[in-house]
């Protein structure tokens, strides 16, 4: 019924290149109905780095989905890390930092940003999520018809996964998850940690699912090798697969086998628009 091809992490600058070459390859043989980046394509956010990344982004099969990372911002100018951490993103891509959404009859993904090019604490490469994002695209998820497959697409994992090499640590990450969960959500696509997983979430009924995504970088993590998620479903399972490099071409990995909800939108978290709710209750309460 529906296809994606999730890449993610590909540190242009320090790629994997024959990874990257033959992940282009795949995506033109397998021909999905998108193509989902979920942030990291730069290592520094070096003109040349972006350049590199807009090249290989052109080069993929449309439709193509692009959302930001912490290592998308101009790492070496401090003022434009400040002041303007996406404007290279969004000239070099085309594609907005904030509020991006992608609709095709039976599939929506909407993006939002937790990467910040500075933030109160030490760690600026840990994740941020703004509430105000989050109810905009619940709102906007939720809106669609029942059978369509709703994805949120961002860079950092917003709940914590076990036996991840590193974490995102997304400041009101879990609310945000369960805002998104009892909005019917199906996937929250995420990359980040340099290794793929797909487990639900537990909140709302179990049917919203955090899908991880590998990188194509030579950033390995605890040895696993460049990585990306193909995305399967019809109308009552969705199967993950992780497509991974064994230094000559791309084999088919791990995979998992998720049982899809079925309109199971929680009208008290994500409202339509003239209906009463407490949506706002849930994003405004401490």
């Amino acid at each position: 019924m529906g296809s994606i091809l999730q890449f993610s992490d590909i540190h242009f600058g320090i790629e994997c290149k024959p990874a990257v070459a033959a992940a282009l390859d795949y995506a033109h043989a397998f021909k999905a109905d998108l193509n989902l980046i979920t942030g990291d394509i730069t290592q520094s956010g070096k003109r040349s780095e972006f350049e590199a990344a807009a090249r290989w982004l052109d080069a993929l099969p449309h439709p193509v989905f692009v959302s930001v990372g912490n290592h998308d911002v101009p790492y070496w100018d401090v003022m434009a890390r400040v002041f303007w951490p996406w404007k290279a993103f969004e000239t070099s891509t085309g594609h907005p930092a904030h509020d991006h959404e992608f609709t095709s009859p039976g599939l929506m993904v909407r993006g939002v940003t937790t990467a910040r090019g500075w933030q109160a604490r030490l760690n600026w490469s840990k994740g941020v999520i703004d509430l105000e994002q989050t109810r905009r695209a619940a709102e906007a998820l939720r809106q669609t018809t029942p059978d369509t497959l709703r994805i949120l697409a961002c860079h950092h994992p917003l709940v914590e996964m076990i036996d991840t090499p590193m974490t995102g640590a997304v400041k009101r990450g879990d609310r945000a998850a369960r805002i998104f969960a009892e909005a019917g959500v199906d996937l929250i696509t995420t990359g980040h940690v340099h290794v793929p997983f797909a487990l639900p979430i537990d909140m709302s009924d179990r049917r919203c699912y955090a899908i991880g995504c590998g990188t194509l970088s030579l950033r390995e993590r605890d040895n696993y090798p460049p990585s990306f998620n193909r995305i399967e479903w019809d109308a009552h399972t969705l199967v993950v697969t992780v497509v991974k490099w064994d230094g000559n071409g791309f084999v088919d990995g791990e995979q998992w086998t998720l049982k899809r909800r079925q309109d199971t939108r929680s009208p008290l978290t994500a409202p339509d628009p003239d209906i009463p709710g407490t949506l706002e209750q849930t994003l405004t309460s401490p």
